[in-house]
C-alpha cells in the first residue's frame, strides 16, 4: 500500500528583508502507520509533533530555508531524533534563522527519499529561492511545491535571493511537463493541478511575476 498524505495548517511569520508578515502555512506528512516525513517544519512543532504521534519520523524535509517553513525544524528534530534535510543554496537563508544550527544532510536534484516504500523525487527549482526544491510522488500523482507554484501562478521573487526568470526557468521544465493530472501541493493556500496551472504559463511570464 502506498503512502498516504496528511495535512496541518500552522500559522506564525514570516521575515525577511527588514519586514515582517503574518502567514498560513501548509505542513505535509506522507508516510504510514509505522513512519512518516514531515515536509516543511512550519512554526509550531508541538502540533506537528502530535500529529506524528508515535510513529518514526524519518526525515525533516526544508522546500526552502525562507523562516516560515524552517523555524520550528530544530525543535521537532530534537523531539524526534529526525535529520533536517535541505538543499546547500539556501545555507545563507538557513543560516539567518538558526545561526548555530545547521541541516543534518543535503538535498539533491534526482534524489529519491524512500518513506513508507514510496519514493520522493527531489527537484531543485530554484527562483524562490536559490535552493528551493519540489518533491515529486509519481506513486501518489502529487508534487510538492513549497514556494515555487501556487495556485494561480509562481511564488514571489520580489525580495533578496529571489529570481523571477529562474523561477519561469524552474516551473516551465521542472513542474509543467509532470502528467497534467498531478495534483499541486503547496507551502501555502489551496491546492491545484499541473493541467489547471500549465495553460496560464505566458500570462505569468508578460505579468512578470
Amino acid at each position: 500500500m502506498a503512502a498516504r498524505i496528511e495535512h496541518l495548517i500552522t500559522s506564525g511569520t514570516f521575515s525577511l528583508d527588514g519586514g515582517t508578515w503574518q502567514v498560513d502555512n501548509n505542513v505535509w506528512l506522507v508516510g504510514d502507520d509505522a513512519e512518516t516525513i514531515v515536509i516543511d517544519a512550519a512554526h509550531d512543532a508541538d502540533a506537528i509533533a502530535d500529529a506524528i504521534g508515535s510513529r518514526k519520523l524519518a526525515a525533516i524535509v526544508c522546500t526552502h530555508a525562507h523562516n516560515d517553513h524552517i523555524d520550528a525544524a530544530p525543535v521537532l528534530a530534537r523531539k524526534t531524533g529526525a535529520p533536517i534535510l535541505a538543499h546547500p543554496d539556501d545555507m545563507p537563508l538557513w543560516e539567518l534563522t538558526h545561526p548555530d544550527r545547521e541541516p543534518d544532510g543535503a538535498l539533491a536534484d534526482g534524489q529519491r527519499l524512500t518513506v513508507a516504500g514510496t519514493d520522493l523525487v527531489v527537484l531543485h527549482t530554484p527562483g524562490h529561492t536559490p535552493g528551493g526544491v519540489c518533491l515529486h510522488v509519481p506513486e501518489l500523482d502529487t508534487v510538492f511545491t513549497g514556494d515555487t507554484l501556487f495556485r494561480g501562478g509562481p511564488g514571489a521573487t520580489g525580495r533578496s535571493f529571489s529570481d523571477f526568470p529562474t523561477i519561469i526557468t524552474s516551473i516551465r521544465e521542472r513542474l509543467l511537463p509532470l502528467p497534467p493530472q498531478t495534483v499541486i501541493l503547496t507551502g501555502h493556500g489551496e491546492s491545484t493541478t499541473v493541467g489547471t496551472e500549465a495553460p496560464h504559463l505566458q500570462e505569468w511570464i508578460a505579468a512578470g511575476h
